[in-house]
Order: structure tokens, then sequence, then C-alpha cells
């Protein structure tokens, strides 16, 4: 039961951070900034995102 838990878990992650490079990519921030951030939410997930939702662009 425990490997069906963390397969959900991973897998509502997984979409949330795929939700938020899609968010990123549509933004009006310059390009540079696009690509600092996808990077960003790819290498470190967790922070990348929490930084993102803190800092990242609006809109």
């Amino acid at each position: 039961m425990g490997i069906e838990v963390g397969g959900l878990l991973g897998l509502i992650w997984l979409i949330i951070v795929v939700w938020a490079i899609v968010k990123v990519a549509k933004s009006s921030a310059s390009g540079l900034a696009k690509l600092l951030w996808i990077i960003a939410l790819l290498v470190f997930p967790l922070v990348g995102l929490i930084a993102w939702l803190l800092f990242g662009p609006k809109g």
C-alpha cells in the first residue's frame, strides 16, 4: 500500500511541476528569465517551485 501512495504523491508532484513550467513558459517574462525559472524548477523541484510561487513572474 505504501508504494501506491508514494506513486500517487509522486504523480501529483510531477503534475504540479509541469503546471509551473507551463505557467512560466506562458508568462510575459523575458526569454532569459523564463529559461532560468524552468531550469530552477527542473534542477531543484521543491525549492524552485517555492521560489517561483514567491518570486516568479506574475501573469
